[in-house]
């Protein structure tokens, strides 16, 4: 296994639990800055516009965060509720609706004056209605890849801090060394486009959160679909969350400045003075950059790239929510059990929107 973000992780360690020798190697730390999997929070919800495959898989990872918490002693999935605010009447929002609850995941249409209530400050006019989500919420997200990564360790898995390189001949180069398996899972996250041909881009993300009173800790994850703007309560004394998610600018993870951009804030602060007018100017308190590593139609790569070699990627912002329902997934594929769903595959990709909405949902 190389790479030790969310991904790798959580695969690591499905794969030790059931007898599997596995050997993970990351050139960093578990949780390190420069991971996707490294930003304090990510979002976990189900709805997917008309898509029900991701639906059904965020729900059983919901179960599976809440699993591994119990296992590490620690708290990791926080059930805050999730609201999407509507600004049309049949737009995505509708279709998530319909979705949800064709598949019996608790979902509720509100009023937005009664959505409202649930924040110290809302101006809701521009919308249609609020979606909520009972049962959605946060992921500590930072804190889940390291735990994930201390239980790979504690069942059996042995690491290897390490840049590690396809060889030409199959395998994998560590100091020196090629390194050959049954099989070898590539989940390199942002570096991955530069170790194989893959259609994947890398984009910076900045994320912000901003110093607000009390009363905002316990409001529930948000999302506006057309804004392209998401966020959270106060968790942890790191400040609310609010930040855009429109696609940023290409991105070296090794190179990249890690100071947020001016116009993010910008960004942000708009959609704070429009939602919450009461946080127009609030005090950013923490900034992160993170990345995204985007295919044009935002489905994932789960493709076998040599005989016995495979790259998991491309998660393109909502792929951390799911690690734990996908560690499943791809330990079956890899037991030669199931075969990956078609649109993971290496085939030609088109740009579409849909999929991706609030990256940082995980």
């Amino acid at each position: 296994m190389v790479g030790a973000g969310i991904w790798g992780t959580s695969l690591a360690l499905r794969l030790a639990d059931t007898g599997w020798h596995v050997t993970l190697i990351e050139q960093y730390a578990p949780g390190h800055i420069r991971q996707a999997s490294s930003g304090e929070t990510r979002l976990l919800r189900c709805a997917h516009g008309h898509d029900d495959w991701y639906a059904k898989f965020a729900w059983k990872a919901r179960e599976g965060w809440r699993r591994l918490g119990e296992r590490a002693g620690e708290q990791l999935f926080l059930e805050t509720g999730f609201m999407w605010f509507a600004r049309q009447e049949h737009g995505w929002e509708s279709a998530s609706t319909q979705v949800l609850k064709n598949l019996d995941i608790p979902v509720e249409v509100l009023d937005p004056a009664d959505a409202g209530r649930a924040f110290p400050d809302f101006h809701g006019d521009d919308l249609a209605f609020v979606l909520r989500e009972p049962h959605a919420g946060v992921v500590r997200a930072r804190r889940a890849t390291q735990i994930t990564a201390r239980l790979a360790q504690s069942a059996g898995v042995t690491t290897i801090r390490a840049e590690a390189l396809p060889h030409p001949d199959g395998g994998v180069q560590v100091n020196g060394e090629t390194l050959r398996a049954d099989r070898i899972v590539w989940a390199c996250g942002a570096w991955l486009p530069g170790l194989f041909d893959l259609p994947v881009t890398v984009t910076r993300q900045d994320t912000l959160h901003f110093d607000v009173p009390a009363a905002w800790a316990s409001i529930p994850a948000f999302c506006d679909y057309d804004s392209s703007v998401y966020g959270h309560g106060d968790i942890d004394g790191a400040g609310l969350k609010c930040t855009s998610d429109l696609e940023g600018d290409p991105y070296d993870p090794r190179t990249g400045s890690r100071q947020i951009l001016p116009r993010s804030e910008g960004l942000a602060r708009d959609y704070l003075s429009r939602r919450f007018p009461s946080l127009a100017a609030a005090p950013v308190l923490f900034s992160q950059v993170c990345q995204y590593g985007l295919t044009p139609d935002a489905e994932w790569i789960i493709a076998e790239v040599r005989p016995s070699e495979w790259v998991i990627g491309g998660d393109s912002g909502h792929g951390f929510k799911h690690a734990p329902a996908l560690a499943d997934y791809l330990a079956d594929i890899l037991d030669d059990t199931q075969e990956p769903d078609p649109r993971f595959g290496l085939h030609p990709r088109s740009a579409t929107r849909g999929l991706r909405t609030s990256g940082q949902t995980g």
